[in-house]
C-alpha cells in the first residue's frame, strides 16, 4: 500500500538544507549538486543562501517543483547521508 501523503503532486516544494560550511559558494554548490540527480530541471537560481544570525550555520533553501513523494525521499536521504549537511528540511 502506498504510503499516505498531505501533499497533491505536482507541488511548489522548499527544501531548507543546514550546513557550517564557512564558504557560502561551497556549501551552496554542494547541496546544488546533491539535489540536481533528483531535479533535472535545477538551476542555480532555485537556491537561496542565508547565514544564521550568529554566523555558525549557512541555510541553503531549495525551491522544487516535487513531482513525486518518492522523489523527496531520496533529495532528502542524498543530503542526509552528505557530511557537509548537518540538518534539511
Amino acid at each position: 500500500m502506498p504510503k499516505e501523503t498531505l501533499l497533491e503532486f505536482p507541488c511548489a516544494f522548499p527544501i531548507k538544507t543546514f550546513g557550517k560550511d564557512k564558504d557560502t559558494e561551497d556549501f551552496k554548490q554542494v547541496v546544488y549538486e546533491l539535489v540536481k540527480p533528483h531535479v533535472p530541471e535545477l538551476s542555480a537560481q532555485d537556491l537561496v543562501q542565508k547565514m544564521s544570525s550568529g554566523g555558525r550555520y549557512l541555510a541553503v533553501t531549495v525551491n522544487i517543483t516535487a513531482q513525486n513523494q518518492a522523489q523527496l525521499d531520496a533529495i532528502y536521504q542524498s543530503l542526509g547521508a552528505s557530511p557537509a549537511v548537518i540538518m534539511s528540511l
